[in-house]
């Protein structure tokens, strides 16, 4: 009998690690590990949260996926993903033909303008009239940095380039640049704090180029995964559909981030 009851249990034992290992496959989602708030942040005790983390999880959950965010730097996100050391990418990383020469792409989860902020004691627009004579700091590796090069370069006193926005909003802080140019809910993020609350206002958005900026935020996924990209975008679709999109939004903004196909990001 006790044999028996050991079997049972084994048994069950296996169906369950079975029936979970079905239900839910790990796979490594790479971001990058900087401050970009409300899309990422880090609390006091190392754990990552924000309205990015939040999203990805509930894709993730819909499409019984067990994820696990896997830090990389921004540069290296998309060699890191070539060489299989992650899975996918969902940090804030557009949809771009650029990129998708490179890896594909799920449909959007997020999308909004881009905008120019600098000190408020300067008077100009997000134009290339705007930041002529002016250093511009950009995030490299990022549709900013691109859209920067193609629209401002050799207009701009010097586009700057920056490993983090963080470095890039401090260095308007301190006076080293005259501008930055970003996502705009990043750059509001900024300016709530008291530190651009101090210094800095939003001087406009740049004029779309769906070309370089793409038509939104997208999951990276290695070329050929078909069977991930398909599983994302199912999950996309869901919790947009069955509410969850929408109750976590309304804990970081008072609008649908998700936007319209025509806005650039």
């Amino acid at each position: 009998m006790k044999t028996f009851v050991k079997m049972t249990i084994a048994a069950a034992a296996l169906t369950l690690a079975g029936a979970w290992s079905a239900s839910a496959e790990e796979i490594k989602v790479g971001f990058s590990p900087e401050a970009y708030p409300p899309f990422y942040s880090q609390d006091a005790s190392g754990k990552w949260g924000g309205w990015e983390v939040d999203i990805t999880m509930a894709i993730c959950a819909e499409a019984k996926l067990d994820c696990v965010l896997t830090p990389i730097p921004w540069d290296g996100l998309i060699p890191a993903l070539k060489s299989k050391k992650i899975d996918a990418i969902m940090n804030s990383m557009s949809i771009t033909a650029e990129r998708e020469k490179e890896i594909d792409f799920s449909d959007k989860y997020y999308n909004t303008p881009t905008a120019i902020i600098g000190p408020k004691d300067q008077k100009f627009d997000a134009t290339p009239d705007g930041v002529k004579g002016k250093i511009l700091g950009v995030q490299v590796s990022t549709v900013h940095a691109a859209y920067a090069k193609k629209h401002f370069g050799g207009i701009a006193a010097e586009i700057k380039e920056y490993q983090t926005q963080d470095e890039a909003n401090q260095d308007l802080v301190a006076g080293r640049i005259d501008a930055t140019q970003a996502d705009s809910i990043a750059l509001d993020a900024f300016l709530k704090s008291d530190e651009g609350k101090a210094c800095c206002d939003l001087k406009g958005y740049v004029a779309p180029d769906l070309e370089v900026l793409g038509p939104g935020v997208g999951a990276g996924v290695r070329k050929g995964d078909t069977e991930l990209k398909d599983k994302i975008n199912a999950a996309i679709k869901a919790v947009r559909a069955n509410g969850k999109y929408a109750e976590i939004t309304k804990k970081y903004f008072d609008f649908d981030i998700y936007g319209d196909d025509a806005q650039s990001n």
